[in-house]
């Protein structure tokens, strides 16, 4: 096999849509808190929610908004962010789930992995892994996502065979 610290592919966060969906939910944030602090006279339980629901956005935004200056890298033996973080090796992986109606992220897809690759986990936009599976996708363009997936595909094939 050829050297392990080869890059085959990275994934990107596309700039346009990191920034849109950090709008998105920030604005989201600041409407509902705007809402709750203008509401006329409503009970304060309402108030309370609208305030909390409105820091959750704005909390996932600033989430998005660090997560997504990383992108992830596929070496010939594993899948990782560019911060290190190892999501899973692929000789682990014994499925892909990349269907219309999959439970995946945006212009993404779903590693399924014959066990557990490490804690479950979230960089919002660019992976998820809650037990055997793995996300990837969210801000990230379509055509790279669906690259990553072949080449990983290719990969168990060639395993396989």
């Amino acid at each position: 096999m050829s050297d392990p610290e080869t890059t085959l592919l990275t994934l990107s966060p596309s700039p346009i849509r990191r920034r849109l969906a950090v709008g998105v939910l920030g604005g989201t944030g600041a409407l509902l808190i705007w809402l709750a602090l203008t509401a006329p006279q409503s009970a304060p339980v309402w108030q309370l929610l609208l305030v909390a629901f409105g820091a959750g956005a704005i909390w996932a935004a600033l989430k998005l908004w660090k997560a997504t200056v990383h992108h992830l890298v596929l070496t010939t033996e594993e899948l990782r962010t560019s911060d290190g973080t190892v999501l899973c090796r692929l000789d682990a992986v014994v499925g892909i789930d990349r269907g219309a109606f999959a439970f995946k992220p945006s212009n993404g897809f779903v590693l399924k992995l014959e066990r557990p690759s490490g804690p479950r986990g979230w960089a919002p936009g660019l992976w998820w892994r809650t037990g055997s599976r793995i996300g990837i996708g969210g801000v990230t363009p379509a055509a790279q996502g669906k690259v990553m997936a072949e080449l990983i595909a290719h990969t168990m094939a060639e395993r396989e065979s």
